[in-house]
């Protein structure tokens, strides 16, 4: 029988099973967007919803609820709900279900009732943490019974996990939310002395668990996140003003000038001293065209305008000015940034005072008029990302920065094309195919083919090696000459424009797209050009985590009537 007790039943006789769980995104089903879902009524399951992006309303039973990213839903047994989708940015959430068995001695039934009475919504905290578990439950399925145990523990983890912050206390977020009060005080009163034991009980939360909930909303440990935040402040204050290093480390916090020297070189590598001489020199560098250019041995205020853009974030610079649209690649990158147009607008620049410009141009013309603002490099955008990264780290002055993202970027591409290894074939090749202003191109040496054409990944399809040994970036093809550049799997990039889009819809209906080995073996992948065709930093990040799920998926991407791309539902032909 069913149990019938919502609230009095203790958490250890509960049994979590797991059921099936799934990403459902844009393009999951017909249409694009996902303007409404309507879930199946399970009697016996409970469902979580995890919002990761768009909004829009869920009406559960009687209850209606704006959806956002980062909300989380725990919907009981039996009752239906429907999710509503907002036009303009549509829905992408996990979907996933289990069944909770009642253990009471030597009877079991089914938990039927919500976990939380008169609760739906759900807090969590932070929420990046639920979708890793949410990622690893709805991957492909588990090969054997073992991997299913495995997932069963996921789940279980994900739960214990939800149930932490909702159900300790009436306002199960109220411990998140007094960390990240402590983090505002932190960065208001950084200058005082702060204790973990003083942040705790100013927050009334444990200290074990104050420091857990820190470190999982900042990624560091609270002293850490106080020290990086006084080291900042400190070049600050070096790079304004020749006071005394003990007068500096008095006005961000430190009281012993010794202490503030070991912890500065900890973090910079350098010494305070040191610093403050560098910010007096000066390097001179060849650009990309042949100019020497003299620039600062530590820029404050960069302007990079290119499309590599997001290669300064992860070596820790925040460039003042760059060109739409490399400077929201996706909504990426948080600090704002000027833009300065394209061609960069000269005026804007100005208005900037910047101390260095970066442009991935090799106008002259151009040249001329920026080199007069402000010391000013050529770069080549296109370059392969470890040229790009160590250049880069030379011209700013994070040459570590720059060797340790590249030395983990490239652990973790190994790692990646390692586990793709089972469904890959040996020598698989691959290509890219767009159109763009109605022009039909195969892509060479950056964007997504850059990534994808790797030591242990892909090799260049028939004639797409000489795009690679020519070092072109892309090649101007007719529809007709696509078969002699197509690969094992073949990558088309949706272009934004509607011109290029219903020019991609009419290829992909006709017999030179349809007759491709590839096409009729199903291994072909439509991806968003404004999202995937990008070679920087931090777009191949993401590539490594978006890859292996874009290959796992059973449905492919194909074009509909009218020219708008649509997922196949399993049982269409």
């Amino acid at each position: 029988m069913p149990s019938s007790d919502p609230g009095s039943l203790p958490l250890r006789s509960l049994l979590f099973q797991f059921e099936a769980a799934e990403k459902i995104e844009p393009g999951t089903y017909a249409p694009v967007s996902v303007p409404e879902f309507d879930a199946d009524e399970k009697p016996d399951l409970h469902t979580l919803l995890l919002i990761s992006a768009g909004t829009g309303t869920l009406r559960a039973g009687d209850e209606t609820f704006f959806c956002a990213p980062d909300k989380c839903y725990m919907i009981p047994p039996g009752t239906s709900y429907r999710l509503r989708t907002d036009s303009d940015r549509c829905l992408t959430f996990y979907r996933i279900t289990c069944r909770i068995v009642v253990c009471d001695g030597s009877h079991s039934s089914l938990f039927l009732n919500p976990l939380i009475r008169g609760r739906v919504e759900w807090a969590v905290y932070p929420f990046a943490k639920a979708e890793r578990f949410a990622e690893l439950l709805a991957e492909s399925e588990p090969s054997g019974e073992l991997q299913h145990f495995y997932r069963q523990l996921q789940f279980q983890e994900l739960m214990g996990f939800l149930l932490e912050h909702n159900l300790k206390s009436p306002e199960p977020s109220s411990s998140a939310h007094a960390v990240e009060n402590s983090i505002r005080y932190i960065r208001e009163h950084y200058r005082r002395p702060i204790t973990v034991k003083f942040l705790a009980e100013q927050a009334q939360v444990p200290h074990w668990q104050f420091s857990t909930i820190f470190q999982e909303l900042t990624g560091k440990k609270p002293l850490d996140f106080l020290n990086e935040l006084r080291i900042e402040k400190a070049k600050e204050w070096l790079r304004s003003t020749r006071d005394p290093l003990r007068e500096i480390a008095r006005r961000v916090g430190f009281a012993d000038e010794y202490y503030f020297n070991r912890r500065f070189r900890q973090l910079t590598g350098v010494t305070p001293r040191q610093y403050s001489q560098s910010l007096q020199k000066r390097t001179r560098l060849k650009d990309w065209t042949g100019h020497e250019v003299e620039i600062p041995a530590l820029p404050r205020r960069v302007i990079y305008h290119g499309e590599t853009f997001g290669d300064l974030a992860v070596l820790g610079v925040e460039a003042i000015g760059g060109g739409y649209p490399w400077i929201n690649q996706a909504g990426r990158l948080q600090p704002p940034v000027k833009d300065l147009g394209f061609p960069i607008n000269p005026a804007l620049t100005q208005a900037l005072k910047p101390d260095l410009i970066i442009v991935s141009s090799e106008d002259e013309s151009q040249y001329d008029t920026l080199r007069a603002i402000a010391p000013t490099l050529t770069f080549d955008s296109f370059a392969p990302i470890g040229e790009r990264m160590k250049l880069l780290g030379e011209i700013l002055g994070r040459r570590r920065e720059a060797e340790t993202w590249l030395a983990r970027y490239e652990e973790k591409a190994s790692a990646m094309w390692s586990r793709l290894q089972n469904c890959l074939r040996a020598e698989e090749t691959a290509s890219v195919f767009t159109f763009a202003r109605g022009r039909f191109f195969v892509m060479g040496t950056i964007g997504l083919s850059s990534m994808l054409f790797h030591p242990d990944g892909f090799r260049p399809a028939g004639k797409t090696r000489g795009l690679l040994d020519k070092n072109l970036s892309y090649l101007e093809l007719s529809p007709e000459d696509m078969k002699n550049y197509a690969g094992d799997r073949l990558f088309v990039l949706l272009p934004s424009d509607p011109e290029s889009r219903r020019a991609t819809a009419r290829l992909m209906r006709s017999p030179l797209w349809t007759e491709l080995p590839a096409v009729r073996s199903g291994c072909w992948y439509a991806v968003e050009a404004d999202e995937w065709n990008f070679a920087d930093a931090i777009t191949m990040e993401k590539f490594l985590g978006e890859l292996p799920r874009l290959l796992g998926k059973e449905a492919q991407f194909i074009p509909a009537r009218g020219g708008a791309p649509y997922r196949r539902k399993p049982d269409e032909s």
